[in-house]
């Protein structure tokens, strides 16, 4: 048991807790995103607002599920650590992994790129922010 209460899960154990994490974030993105758009939000509005909903339950989910906290960390603390570390790098490497690579490989591949590479750092970046470690 940890501070909190809680088990130790493994890393392994984490890594697939918050892979299968994002896979609902992922569809809850683009449906509030799909369903945005039905209402006739501006895209660029409705992106935003899909992702911040889509945070907000990765944050929960990821708090609660994923990872141990760490009692040290006060909840809005983890909470913007997690919003503000994400939109860097989801947003940042997404970006510009498509502005780097989508002429010479094309835009869908240069997307699917920038989630990897976004996948593992925000791993990282949300063991950091909830757990207040990076490692082991």
């Amino acid at each position: 048991m940890n501070g909190a209460g809680q088990s130790q899960r493994s890393t392994g154990n984490k890594i697939v807790r918050f892979a299968l994490v994002g896979l609902v974030n992922t569809c809850i993105d683009l449906a509030v995103f799909f369903l945005l758009l039905k209402l006739g939000i501006w895209p660029l509005a409705a992106n935003v607002a899909a992702w911040f909903v889509a945070v907000l339950f990765s944050f929960v989910a990821n708090r609660f599920w994923s990872f141990e906290r760490d009692p040290e960390i006060r909840l809005h603390h983890s909470f913007l650590r997690f919003v503000s570390l994400g939109a860097l790098i989801s947003l940042g490497v997404s970006s510009l992994s498509i502005a780097a690579l989508a002429g010479t490989i094309g835009v869908w591949p240069a997307k699917i790129i920038g989630v990897v590479v976004a996948a593992m750092l925000n791993f990282l970046a949300a063991r950091w922010s909830i757990e207040g470690r990076l490692v082991k």
